[in-house]
């Protein structure tokens, strides 16, 4: 579904495939393509206290401030899902999390310095790819609210 957003949206992408292994994470997806870990962006669901969804795109080098991001969103608490739980929401499989295409429409956060980066990797929907694109095409297509809530 992710690919089949970003063509629908015009977005020119670099399709990049490594061998991913549990337990994945961004340290070594950036490892394996030889990128910054803070250009390669992390995609979390989390839970607002309601147990709505919402997605949150982060640096891989930073973590979320739950605490932060629930001043940001006004409301009581917000906390990460778990796996199976992420995958409900998302229909994808955790570990391979895309924003583009999401299975459920939610409210999707974008830590605000990456708005600011000239290119970033994020995940394309499957273990082991990520595409890389500019942050004006992601926060073109996304439509996504800055906050920071970054630790």
């Amino acid at each position: 579904m992710a690919i089949r957003v970003l063509r629908q949206h015009g977005v020119a992408f670099i399709p990049h495939l490594y061998d991913w292994e549990p337990p994945g994470g961004t340290a070594a997806s950036a490892a394996a393509l030889a990128v910054d870990e803070h250009e390669v962006v992390k995609t979390l669901i989390f839970e607002d206290g309601g147990r709505a969804p919402l997605c949150i795109l982060m640096h891989g080098d930073r973590e979320v401030s739950a605490k932060n991001l629930a001043r940001a969103l006004t409301t009581k608490q917000v906390a990460p899902c778990t796996p199976e739980v992420a995958d409900r929401h998302s229909g994808y499989q955790v570990g391979g999390t895309s924003p583009f295409g999401l299975r459920r429409a939610m409210p999707i956060y974008l830590e605000r310095t990456i708005a600011a980066l000239p290119r970033l990797f994020i995940n394309g929907g499957a273990r082991g790819f990520l595409v890389e694109l500019s942050a004006a095409d992601l926060v073109r297509v996304l439509a996504p609210t800055l906050v920071d809530v970054a630790t």
